[in-house]
């Protein structure tokens, strides 16, 4: 078949050493281990090779460790260009070049993961940023979780391995697959249109298009009427994007303000506030130094950011910052107007044409208000706690779901309960859920990842149906639907607290209710996730039975 992976086990496939030859053996360094060569350190995620060696004079038998270079291609090209062979592979066809004279008795490769966790104190801290960049530091020698070896891996390699980690058995993992499968994006990025999907093309919110294609007036649009973007399905560059370019180029915008999780290394919106603040508008951005796995770059646009004059705040101690939030302050003829952005997901435009997720774009007073206050308890102080649209993580949020979800349990089996989520794992919301189920109430939760409530228990939880839902995007928005909207009724909100103890004790959430006049294009998307995923084309449903409690 053509453009397939080839694993061989015995005979090295030919063309093996040329793909290598090629790009240069030397780069490549055995570490022995020995009295005189301690137990070399094994960075985090890297692919190694263990390779036992013998001496074919004394009959000792050696350990050495080849580690697979990462800016190699993780897949080397066969000469016939339609087959790839993994690099580890390759570089065990060369193995007797980087041990002369030495009996190959085997090779295996394996990977460490270490522990990515920042241990900060925070309140102690006199400079976040400096102490989060010295963590970082740390981070590289923090100690080791997880030990992937692939399937056929020595019980002798594994034990030396095991030890030399300081790991148990529990933390080892044995892969039947090729390791660190990252690099098949490089099969992916194949020109082979027979094999991807086709390309999808977002399109201009309706909303927001214009005829010919004219520059739509954003701030003239949303003082008429607010407007909620689906994407990857609504563009958005021509939504979220434009909304704060827009905002950067108008003289009569005063000030943007705008928290920023995750980012694009190349972000529209980022070079927009800059040109803001070097055009003397008032800019702040929070920007959470501590989301996982994205504190290098975080710090990098903090950096950018600060350097231009924007004000930059890192986020309250103690908690995260997650909420999607975005104002916009403008001076207009009957005064100061304020317009606003409240997302599922993060200002980054790269997983915007990804992740599938929802955003309000609205000039509401009420809202506008509402984030005024909020951002004023970010970058300052603050206890207020009551808002006048938003509901609050980790003051308010719980107790507001808990509440309605209690009400619809006072309505019976005319109760209606829908949950959009990433994850469900929060014992207090679960308990009332089972809870509303015993008072007949219908209620579908369409979970992602983690599931922690077990459905269709007799006499618990018999009215509450689980699917999960994998497409060709990540499911990511949150929607919460309490009651019946479909005759003018109920609630619905959006926004970026999935319902798990972090995200409702540890992090600032924000969540939002839409209008009536918007919930027919929210309410699509829960029909399209609770009755379109049997059978849809490139869509897998996860039945109800795959949860179960933690």
């Amino acid at each position: 078949m053509p453009g397939r992976l080839v694993r061989p086990r015995r005979r090295r496939p030919q063309g093996a050493r040329r793909g290598l030859r090629r790009a240069d053996l030397p780069v490549l360094t055995p570490l022995a281990v020995d009295p005189g060569h301690p137990f070399p350190y094994i960075s985090n995620l890297s692919l190694n090779l263990a390779v036992v060696v013998a001496d074919p004079v004394s009959g000792d038998r050696r350990f050495a460790r080849v580690k697979v270079p990462p800016l190699l291609p993780r897949f080397v090209a066969l000469p016939d260009g339609e087959r790839f062979v993994a690099l580890e592979q390759v570089i065990a066809a060369h193995l007797d070049a980087l041990f002369p004279d030495m009996e190959i008795l085997g090779h295996f490769p394996f990977r460490v993961t270490r522990d990515a966790d920042l241990t900060l104190q925070e309140g102690e801290a006199d400079d976040l940023l400096a102490a989060v960049e010295m963590e970082l530091r740390r981070q590289r020698f923090g100690e080791a979780v997880r030990l992937e070896v692939e399937d056929g891996c020595s019980d002798e390699v594994r034990a030396l391995l095991t030890r030399e980690l300081d790991l148990s058995d529990d933390d080892v993992y044995v892969v039947s697959a090729p390791l660190d499968l990252s690099g098949l994006w490089a099969v992916h990025d194949l020109d082979r249109p027979d094999l991807t999907d086709d390309t999808w093309a977002p399109t201009t919110q309706p909303g927001l298009a214009t005829a010919g294609d004219a520059p739509v007036d954003i701030f003239a649009l949303l003082r008429s009427h607010d407007v909620l973007v689906h994407h990857p399905y609504d563009s958005f560059s021509t939504s979220v994007e434009a909304f704060i370019e827009q905002a950067a180029d108008d003289p009569d915008v005063l000030a943007i303000k705008q928290t920023l999780y995750r980012t694009s290394g190349d972000s529209p919106i980022v070079k927009a506030l800059i040109r803001a603040a070097e055009s003397g508008k008032q800019v702040a951005t929070l920007v959470e130094l501590k989301a996982r796995f994205d504190e290098q770059a975080n710090i990098a646009w903090a950096r950018a950011l600060e350097e231009v004059g924007v004000h930059v705040v890192y986020g309250l101690v103690g908690l995260k910052t997650h909420c999607k939030i975005a104002l916009v302050v403008r001076q207009e003829a009957d005064g100061i107007r304020r317009y606003c952005h409240v997302g599922t997901g993060n200002y980054n435009s790269k997983t915007a044409r990804l992740y599938e997720d929802l955003g309000l774009l609205s000039a509401d007073r009420a809202l506008g208000a509402d984030l005024s206050d909020l951002f004023n308890l970010l970058t300052g102080y603050s206890r207020r706690t009551d808002y006048r649209r938003i509901v609050l993580a980790p003051t308010s949020l719980r107790d507001r779901i808990v509440e309605c979800i209690r009400a619809e349990a006072e309505a019976g089996d005319r109760g209606r309960v829908v949950l959009k989520l990433n994850a469900l794992a929060d014992a207090a919301v679960i308990d009332a859920l089972y809870e509303a189920s015993q008072a007949g109430v219908s209620i579908d939760l369409i979970v992602r990842g983690i599931c922690c409530l077990r459905p269709g228990v007799p006499g618990l939880s018999e009215n509450i149906r689980v699917r999960s839902i994998v497409g060709r995007y990540l499911e990511h928005s949150r929607i919460l639907q309490f009651g019946r909207t479909d005759d003018g009724g109920g609630t619905l909100f959006i926004g970026s607290a999935d319902l798990m103890p972090r995200n409702l004790d540890r992090r600032i959430e924000a969540v939002v209710p839409v209008s009536h006049d918007l919930l027919a294009a929210v309410e699509m998307e829960l029909r399209r996730q609770r009755f379109e995923g049997r059978g849809a084309p490139g869509v897998e449903e996860v039945a109800a039975t795959r949860s179960a409690p933690c």
